[in-house]
């Protein structure tokens, strides 16, 4: 038997699971406040003092670090790399520490998985970061020079919804072709060709449909007349583009279940917006699936949305179905895909990536 402990660091807690193989044996999710974060200027700084708190726990729970076969943390913001489980090594601290490539709360996972083993044998990894880049070069393109098209998507979460869903077709996910559509506060759909996603909206920069928090690909001419129109700041602008777009900024509420309650009181301002957010996801999926020359063996359906059976999920089901079976996993459990990433390298299925030799072998 396995053990793995996964750690998943948000902007205001730490979520923690204890797998012994494939069976999730504990978890829990350590909230910090405000107060408790004040004193570090940077989300890096605070390491040390989640990785006390992490020691608590595993002391409550009788739980040595040497009980563990492997730690795995979420991925960060580290230079663009193919998809896999990769050993934490110096290189890629060193770039989540500097903040190279951007702060995020969750490049705290590999420098926590790090600091907790220090002194062991024991392997840390990381996983399936946002930043996966396996796009084509065609992919690129954005139609100016200036501009490149970048691979930043839920890459945990719709490499672990894909290789569930290759399972039910019965084939290794590296031998199909697959639309993945994550349904959040952002929406990524990728076009995954037998194994890598060769195309991807850029969910966190304003690019595929609109989403609850987020205005995704808009009128370009219309977003640079109000650039320069004055009555807003640069900050301003950012703002509307993600974190108060999308839903936000039609229905004042970024939650679904809310935009659920709303409908189903007659309210028709959120029936159109909530339906013209699923129309404009099933013209992505289209788009993906002629990516892939329409050899498509199922389209998946996951993220928070995914649990909404009554609005959401039946919509896109209806557009899309002719174009392959549609397959739903509701929610995003990065903890579990994170430690099936780890058990994969544990159980030999698959080898350990290296940092910076897999950016060099991808940019040959």
């Amino acid at each position: 038997m396995k053990r793995i402990l996964t750690i998943n660091p948000g902007s205001t807690s730490t979520k923690l699971a204890i797998y012994e193989d494939d069976h999730l044996a504990d978890s829990q999710t350590l909230r910090h406040s405000v107060h408790e974060l004040a004193p570090f200027k940077r989300i890096v700084d605070q390491y040390s003092f989640r990785n006390q708190v992490i020691q608590s726990f595993l002391q409550q729970k009788g739980r040595r670090v040497q009980d563990f076969d492997a730690v795995i943390g979420r991925g960060g913001l580290v230079r663009p790399i193919p998809s896999g489980t990769y050993l934490i090594q110096e290189e890629m601290l060193d770039d989540l520490r500097s903040g190279r490539y951007g702060e995020h709360a969750s490049n705290l996972g590999a420098l926590i998985a790090h600091e907790i083993v220090k002194d062991t044998d024991i392997p840390c990894f990381i996983a399936d970061p946002v930043v996966v880049d396996e796009m084509g070069s065609l992919a690129r393109y954005s139609g100016h020079p200036r501009f490149e098209r970048k691979s930043i998507f839920h890459a945990l979460n719709q490499k672990a919804t894909a290789r569930m869903a290759s399972q039910e077709i019965g084939k290794p996910y590296e031998a199909i072709n697959l639309v993945v559509v994550h349904l959040g506060g952002g929406i990524s759909i990728g076009a995954h060709e037998y194994g890598k996603v060769i195309d991807v909206n850029n969910a966190l920069d304003g690019d595929g449909p609109f989403s609850p928090e987020r205005c995704g690909t808009v009128p370009v001419t219309q977003l640079i007349d109000l650039c320069f129109s004055g009555k807003y700041t640069f900050e301003e602008m950012k703002k509307k583009v993600k974190g108060d777009g999308g839903i936000i900024s039609y229905l004042n509420t970024n939650d679904g279940l809310e935009v659920g309650r709303r409908i189903l009181t007659g309210d028709e301002q959120a029936l159109v917006v909530f339906k013209a957010m699923a129309h404009q996801v099933i013209k992505w999926i289209g788009k993906m699936a002629a990516v892939l020359k329409g050899q498509v063996h199922g389209i998946v359906l996951t993220g928070g949305l995914a649990y909404d059976q009554d609005y959401m999920v039946p919509w896109i089901k209806e557009g899309v179905e002719f174009i392959a079976p549609v397959f739903v996993f509701p929610g995003g459990d990065e903890e579990r895909a994170l430690a099936m990433a780890a058990l994969r390298v544990l159980r030999k299925e698959q080898k350990p990536k290296i940092y910076l030799e897999e950016v060099f072998d991808d940019q040959r």
